[in-house]
């Protein structure tokens, strides 16, 4: 290998040849992680062909299938020569027309800017490109609620109770939960991720590792709101009554038996719906909806409905869990194999396309609810860094994706292996080459029942840590991400949703990304535990107010139970605290340091509480985070009922409960507790309407 040669074309490929650790340390990715990534990338260079067609394929880019640019600002059209007379047409998205000024630029052409948002096309040379133009910020709290500093409440969709959710929480859980907080002016409710698992195994349960993020989690659909007492009637035809209701009694998830149940009575429903409904020529109401949202879905739906019919259909005959080690024809979603099996299973698949049916109306209803009750947001939707390269998805869609890589964390001071999160994600050039339209899609979904989106680890927006698959976290890259294009397809879609976007910014934030974030009006995040120097606590004065105010996330203590120490306590009983004597003492440091800030803010008085004295702490955090400047300050459940655990501990994954922790009480009234409507009032207050 050349690798003189091998550096310089990952360099212009985006990838971060050298790369300085979280002490300063520089460090150089090996060759053999450099020519893997690469690969992944359609970039081989193994010889010197190879290489030489690589660097080809970099130079060669041709005229983009899309361009992003901002309102009123010039575009540059890459790779493309003035026309004759000086000027081109464009077709605005509405169907209207208009003529753009050409000038020539350094590496191709410079339209004259567009006035209006949306995506319009140019057609020169017999080639059109899209042309997405976009405001220059998303949408903001400024421009919902000018002048106000709103709130809402963050929880986890699984953990809610209601009645008849067969011991998983759905949406009307999630309505019910909106409801009681917008009568104490909460104007959001931010949800755990809604993106779809694996139908077929109900052990895989974590909502960041998704199947795919286009489409949704059925567990979290409740039937009643289509088909009413029809639901009831199913759970008792198919004997499942009983078993639903003792699921529901049970304070963790257990999620293949309450999946198995749930399924089964959704699988009765849709057998009757089939049997009455659709065979009846598909006149009912419900019929024709149905049939209208599968029309709508199209072949990405299909072929999602396909891949879970076929993943299941696997595993019931042993086969392989990952598709990719499946024999040939079933691993390419397009082949004859696939087909004939559709042909053969088309109750199969349209059980699995019902199954999104209802998911997507039982969601579009709890926002609908929260919207009427008063949330100016409503729903605020939480969207996973990647998606498993085992899912439909990447079954799917296998040319957007970095096929052989695996993204995560590179080694910092609390892991020094780094992290290895078992997901891929889009390939870079994929998006340029296919016009961002996985991209575009997914932002879609994410929004289509939500006046919110929150990114998870939005430095992905920039710079994305990749694993070539079976080497270790550390063995990893950065690779470079189109930052300008994927902010501003962003905020068109704000805008076009009316909706905020957050950016989880914690961790190894690069400098002058959350900076980039704020000018682009994307909400950084402010996390209680994190707002300090040394040992002093940012008072509240001092939280920048383009930012969220949290008191913690569902992957750090919860304010009571770092106040116990029950973090530390769980890790020593899992052996992983390195050094428990020293975390001990230091959280009493902390504790007094904290303490310091609330009485010093004025959200507490009086002696510090002992270390089970947790009620007060509680208070006086939402006391604290409720007099920040932030435009948005979002409460974890947790937090509002002072619960000691939290949702997710990092590093365990069969050690501990995460994702199975339900709350302690209908969701209905779960704000409604005195001791809980009293901590929440220095939050309802905070607003100005």
């Amino acid at each position: 290998m050349n690798e003189t040669a091998i550096h310089a074309l990952a360099r212009r490929a985006g990838i971060a040849v050298e790369w300085n650790d979280y002490a300063g340390k520089p460090h150089t990715v090996s060759i053999e992680s450099i020519a893997r990534i690469l690969n992944a990338l359609g970039l081989p260079c193994e010889t010197t062909d190879e290489l030489s067609h690589s660097e080809q394929s970099l130079k060669n880019r041709g005229v983009p299938r899309l361009v992003t640019a901002t309102l009123g600002q010039a575009i540059e059209l890459r790779g493309m020569t003035a026309p004759a007379d000086g000027h081109v047409h464009v077709i605005l998205e509405d169907g209207s027309a208009t003529d753009l000024a050409v000038r020539a630029g350094p590496r191709g052409i410079r339209l004259s800017g567009i006035d209006t948002a949306g995506y319009h096309s140019v057609t020169m040379g017999g080639q059109v490109t899209t042309l997405a133009v976009t405001p220059a910020r998303c949408v903001t709290m400024a421009d919902l609620a000018p002048h106000e500093r709103t709130w809402g409440i963050a929880a986890q969709i699984y953990g809610l109770r209601g009645p008849g959710d067969c011991g998983i929480g759905d949406a009307t859980g999630v309505a019910a939960l909106a409801r009681q907080a917008a009568t104490l002016r909460a104007d959001a409710l931010a949800l755990s991720p809604v993106h779809a698992l694996f139908g077929a195994d109900p052990n895989h349960f974590s909502p960041y590792s998704p199947s795919s993020r286009l489409f949704y989690n059925p567990l979290y659909a409740d039937a009643r709101i289509v088909f009413g007492d029809r639901v009831d009637k199913a759970f008792d035809a198919a004997g499942l009554a009983a078993l639903a209701r003792d699921l529901e009694q049970q304070a963790l998830i257990d999620w293949p038996r309450a999946t198995r149940a749930k399924m089964s009575a959704l699988r009765y429903l849709f057998d009757d719906f089939s049997s009455t409904d659709l065979a009846s020529g598909g006149l009912t109401p419900q019929a024709k909806d149905f049939a209208a949202f599968r029309q709508a879905g199209g072949a990405l739906l299909e072929d999602h409905a396909r891949f879970e019919a076929l993943h299941a259909k696997m595993l019931a005959a042993g086969g392989a869990w990952n598709w990719s080690e499946w024999s040939v024809g079933w691993r390419d979603p397009h082949s004859a194999e696939v087909a004939s099996f559709a042909h053969a299973n088309p109750a199969e698949i349209s059980f699995h396309c019902f199954l999104q049916w209802i998911t997507n109306r039982s969601l579009a209803a709890a926002q609908r609810e929260a919207r009427d009750a008063g949330m100016r947001i409503g729903l605020l939707a939480d969207l996973a860094v990647g998606m498993s390269g085992a899912g439909s998805h990447a079954w799917t869609s296998q040319n957007d994706i970095l096929v052989g890589l695996e993204i995560g964390a590179p080694p910092d001071l609390y892991n020094a292996n780094g992290q290895n999160w078992g997901l891929t994600t889009f390939s870079p050039r994929a998006l340029s080459a296919c016009g961002f339209a996985p991209f575009i899609a997914t932002l879609r979904a994410a929004l289509r029942h939500a006046g919110g989106l929150r990114i998870d680890h939005a430095m992905g927006l920039l710079r994305l840590w990749v694993v070539p698959r079976g080497a270790a976290a550390k063995e990893g890259a950065y690779l470079a991400y189109p930052i300008d294009d994927l902010m501003r397809l962003t905020a068109l879609e704000s805008h076009r949703h009316r909706a905020i976007v957050v950016g989880e910014d914690l961790g190894t934030v690069p400098a002058g990304f959350r900076e980039r974030l704020a000018a682009n009006g994307i909400y950084g995040m402010r996390v209680l535990w994190f707002e300090r120097e040394r040992n002093r606590f940012t008072p509240p004065q001092a939280w920048s107010a383009d930012t969220l105010a949290m008191t913690s996330t569902h992957d750090l203590p919860t304010v009571a139970g770092w106040w116990r120490g029950k973090d530390i306590e769980t890790r020593v009983q899992l052996g992983l605290a390195a050094n428990s004597d020293r975390e001990t003492a230091e959280r009493s440091k902390d504790r007094r340091a904290l303490w310091r800030a609330f009485r010093r803010a004025g959200a507490a008085s009086g002696d510090m509480p002992s270390p089970d004295e947790t009620p007060p702490v509680a208070d006086a955090a939402v006391k604290f985070i409720a007099q920040t400047d932030c435009e948005l300050a979002l409460l974890p459940l947790e937090d509002a009922l002072a619960l000691g655990d939290q949702p997710n501990l990092p590093g365990t994954i069969e050690q501990h409960p995460n994702w199975r922790r339900r709350y302690p009480g209908s969701a209905a009234e779960l704000l409604g507790k005195a001791d809980v409507h009293r901590r929440l009032e220095p939050l309802s207050r905070r607003g100005r309407r």
